[in-house]
């Protein structure tokens, strides 16, 4: 090895032992594949070139290449489609970098006899990139259907809009990688996750064949249940002839792998969302009841499940969902202080121009172009914008995102966490009180340019969060950061495209809101800009959720959102979801964590891809047949 190394360095004329401790030098600073400890990772070897009979000795690392574009455009649609679908039922979105790490390795490996970890490493970074807007769109662009907008704004507009934030985020964000990553070694567990497959390349390969099993299987059976729903407290009240457990007690059970899925992959995670909807159903109801409190509709008192959920629960839980975001926001603001010292210590070291970084030059113009391109989109959002407030909203959107991409990449390096849609609700709110400004807009074009610019800069916090998640994957396993970086930027285009037409495919087929698909943030952004543009909403159910979730949250970062999302979300999911994380416990302590995380979850994540692809393919269908 020391003999190829240095040959590779062009260091021939230096004495043999100066020689090697050179070519380590530059396999060091160039390769990056010593890790915390100063030890050398298996990917040294593992991620050598290599062709169908096995590793290259001479030649550069297959990295960047058109096989892994290519490879993770594919990818990215079928995770985006899968993980933006789930979010709309689910009320939150997943991580997609795992599940494009394993189907990759299926690909890259199985099929095209390609062995680089790191070119499988860049089709999981273009893969997530794609799917970086699936969040960002998702928990925004729902709000003006459910608003009555939803065909009153210009598509076209919204997604070049969303390509710009996505571009102006990732552009921000990379001059910061090598402080946050190099120097503070902020976790990121979610990247130290992506990375563990990515070292274990044999494995890889069986993961992707459980993963399709598992899709398969999922899509079968959603095709024979169609999301129907299991009654199984009224069969057990049909059994023994009386109404023993009462209607609002709720054991319906949404029959539905793709939720089971999810509540696996999020494991203990979840018990809070978990809690929230068994709070609900099964204390405050019975508590209720009890002391004759349950509301009365028209001289009747309220049992049935649904309505309690509707009058009570929901816009309970939607205050828990804007006060827990609010408080996350705020108590992340700390993180600013050491964000900036951040910024300060990256602009005095030579990271930026490095060769293993994209030219500054180069993001600087992105930065201009994305910021133009922004601007245009805020001032034909709408022709009541006007030259003036467009400005307005484009400076704001591009300030906004460079302020909360940063704090967002700090607080999930630290945390894990992200109060994504925190920061989404104020962005709006701000965008709103500037379509006031110069005698105001209409409520109606008011409320689109503001989630228009809004959705732009979801985008782009998601795509910076997840491109630093990527990153530290890619400093894990040896990666070049430039190719990584280029990688996002050439998947960060497809996602705004592939989601904003999933948005109108279910659009057409269901409504959003509804008991097909929740769109919990979604009605969350939409119920607070009712509010702010004087709509008729129960002040006094959000407020009191908004102080619930906000207390919570004071107390751990999140925790006032996911269980707001329990009292949000209709109990038959939450029931099923429970499943999913019940099993996890059971696995992690009967099979280890290890079985768990290399075979439950590469299954899990197939389970969620099989029903989200059929259910968006019932939908199209739906469309074809009018």
């Amino acid at each position: 090895m020391f003999v190829e190394l240095t040959k590779d360095a062009g260091c021939g004329g230096l004495p043999t032992d100066k020689a090697i401790w050179f070519s380590l030098n530059q396999f060091y600073n160039h390769r990056k594949t010593f890790l915390g400890e100063g030890i050398l990772s298996e990917q040294s070897v593992a991620s050598q070139p290599t062709t169908s009979g096995g590793p290259i000795t001479r030649g550069p690392y297959p990295e960047l290449t058109m096989h892994a574009v290519l490879v993770g455009y594919v990818l990215g649609v079928i995770i985006a489609i899968s993980i933006g679908y789930a979010s709309l039922r689910l009320g939150f979105s997943i991580e997609g970098s795992e599940l494009a790490a394993i189907l990759g390795f299926g690909i890259l490996r199985g099929i095209l006899r390609r062995r680089s970890i790191v070119e499988n490493n860049v089709a999981q970074t273009v893969a997530s990139a794609v799917n970086g807007a699936s969040s960002g769109m998702m928990f925004s662009v729902p709000a003006i259907f459910i608003l009555g907008y939803g065909y009153e704004f210009n598509p076209y507009v919204l997604t070049f809009g969303a390509i710009a934030g996505a571009f102006l985020g990732i552009a921000f964000i990379i001059p910061l990688r090598k402080q946050m990553i190099d120097f503070e070694r902020l976790t990121y567990p979610g990247g130290v996750a992506v990375a563990s497959i990515l070292k274990s390349p044999g494995a890889g390969i069986q993961k992707a064949m459980l993963l399709v099993g598992a899709g398969v299987l999922s899509g079968v059976v959603y095709l024979i249940t169609d999301g129907a729903n299991f009654d199984l407290f009224g069969w057990f009240n049909g059994i023994i002839g009386s109404n023993f457990l009462p209607d609002y007690l709720n054991g319906v059970w949404f029959l539905s792998l793709m939720t089971i899925g999810v509540g696996f992959i999020a494991g203990r995670g979840g018990v809070a969302f978990i809690i929230g909807g068994y709070v609900c159903y099964w204390i405050l109801a019975p508590l209720l009841d009890v002391t004759g409190m349950l509301p009365i509709i028209d001289g009747v008192t309220v049992t049935d499940p649904n309505t309690l959920r509707t009058t009570l629960f929901r816009p309970t839980g939607i205050g828990m969902l804007i006060g827990g975001a609010v408080v996350g926001v705020i108590f992340a603001f700390p993180l600013i202080k050491s964000a900036i010292g951040s910024m300060q210590s990256s602009s005095k070291t030579e990271s930026a121009m490095s060769r293993d970084e994209m030219p500054i030059k180069l993001l600087y113009m992105a930065i201009v172009g994305a910021a133009v391109l922004l601007g245009v989109m805020a001032i034909t959002a709408n022709e009541q914008v006007g030259l003036a407030r467009g400005l307005m909203m484009a400076v704001l959107g591009t300030l906004w995102i460079w302020m909360a991409g940063i704090i967002l990449s700090e607080a999930i390096g630290r945390t894990n966490w992200s109060p994504l849609s925190g920061m989404t609700l104020i962005a709006v709110t701000l965008l709103i009180i500037i379509t006031q400004s110069f005698g105001g807009m209409d409520t109606g074009p008011a409320i689109i340019a503001a989630i228009t610019v809004g959705a732009a800069t979801c985008v782009a916090m998601s795509q910076a969060t997840d491109l630093m998640l990527d990153l530290k994957t890619g400093y894990l396993v040896g990666a070049t950061p430039r190719m990584q970086q280029m990688g996002q930027f050439f998947g960060a285009w497809l996602g705004p495209i592939v989601i904003i037409g999933l948005i109108f495919v279910l659009a057409e087929s269901y409504q959003f809101g509804s008991e097909e698909l929740p769109a919990a943030q979604g009605v969350a952004l939409a119920e607070m800009v009712k509010g702010i543009t004087g709509g008729d909403v129960p002040h006094e159910k959000y407020y009191a959720g908004a102080a619930l979730g906000g207390l919570l949250t004071a107390l751990q970062g999140g925790l006032g959102i996911t269980v707001g999302l329990g009292f949000y979300l209709p109990f038959n999911v939450v029931l099923t979801y429970s499943l999913g994380t019940l099993l996890r416990e059971i696995t992690d302590r009967k099979k280890g964590k290890t079985w768990s995380e290399n075979t439950g979850i590469p299954i899990a994540a197939g389970l969620i891809v099989g029903e989200a692809l059929v259910g968006v393919g019932i939908a199209v269908n739906m469309i074809m047949q009018g």
